[in-house]
């Protein structure tokens, strides 16, 4: 991306105006970032929701852990861009319990 300054700026102006359009750059990728993660939970929570198979079996299982893995992930976007209120995000995306109990905890491979 390139910056045209004022014809004239000093050199300040111009450390200012490349740390301005750094930090819209920033914000731009955070937001994007955020978006993504967002929506990525949100379908493995639909694909949970939407499994009308045996509740106990080793594919609902999967798709618990998956859910449970988007959503952690999510969760530590929004930390890292500063919002710390896990809360709401949970309540507001509807968490099922199955899910939160397995938020933050890692499979052995």
């Amino acid at each position: 991306m390139a910056i045209r300054l004022p014809h004239g700026a000093t050199n300040l102006q111009a450390g200012d105006a490349a740390h301005a359009a750094f930090e819209a750059e920033l914000l731009n990728e955070k937001v994007a970032s955020l978006t993504r993660a967002s929506r990525v939970a949100e379908k493995a929570l639909a694909d949970l929701a939407a499994f009308a198979g045996d509740v106990d079996g080793t594919e609902h299982d999967a798709l618990c852990d998956a859910a449970a893995a988007r959503v952690w992930e999510y969760l530590v976007q929004r930390e890292l861009c500063g919002f710390a209120d896990t809360a709401s995000v949970v309540s507001d995306l509807a968490v099922p319990p199955i899910v939160r109990k397995r938020l933050g905890v890692a499979k052995k491979r």
